[in-house]
Formats: structure tokens, sequence, C-alpha cells
């Protein structure tokens, strides 16, 4: 037998605190902004582009250094490492010949950290 959890507590009368919600809608962002956070979230929830970003946020690599640690094909990384661009989350560099890839700066590093932070609690 499954016991469902209580339901969450509820005022017991109706009443809005104006003051809270008029200062917490005023530090609201637009809804293109929300979009656009919602839409960064989405990069970070595939494991594999989070794996190639932990790989980053140690040292920048070529695509073959990340393919040959997260045992993959180079194209298979190439996908992932083109929507991690396009979402500015990872940024590149010439060398000769080989490609090098780095985050983008060190927001996205603070976002890793902070994320795994909240799940290892």
């Amino acid at each position: 037998m499954r016991i469902s959890p209580p339901d969450p507590p509820v005022c017991d009368a109706w009443c809005v605190h104006t003051d809270v919600t008029s200062k917490a809608l005023a530090g609201m962002p637009d809804e293109d902004t929300l979009i656009d956070l919602a839409e960064l979230y989405k990069i970070f929830g595939d494991s594999t582009r989070a794996k190639i970003l932990f790989l980053l946020y140690e040292a920048p690599m070529c695509v073959c250094d990340i393919a040959e640690s997260l045992s993959m094909t180079p194209s298979a990384i190439s996908h992932q490492l083109r929507i991690l661009k396009n979402a500015k989350l990872v940024a590149y560099r010439r060398e000769g010949k080989t490609v090098i890839y780095a985050l983008q700066d060190d927001h996205v590093g603070q976002i890793l950290r902070l994320g795994l932070e909240h799940v290892r609690e």
C-alpha cells in the first residue's frame, strides 16, 4: 500500500500580501528572458553535455580528447559541442589544425559548481 505525502500547508484565510507580491513581481525578469533561462537549463539537462562541460571545466580539450575521455565518437561529441557553442556555454580557438574547446566564461563554471553542490546536499 502506497501512502501519499501530506498536502503542503495553505493559508487558512484568503489574504493577499500585496507588499510581498509587488516586490516579487518587480524583480521578475521579462517573459523573453525567462524563456532564454529555461532554454539554458534545458541544455544542462543532458548528461552527455554535462560530462563535456565538466571535462572542459578541468581543462580545455579538442574533440578527440573529449571523445576518448567519454568513449564516444568524435561525430557525437561535435554534435553536442555545436549545441553548447550555440548556447554560448563553450568557446573555441584554433591551434594549427586543432580546435580547442573551453568553457565560455567563469559563469559556466559557477553554474556547474552550484548545481553539483546542490545535488550533493
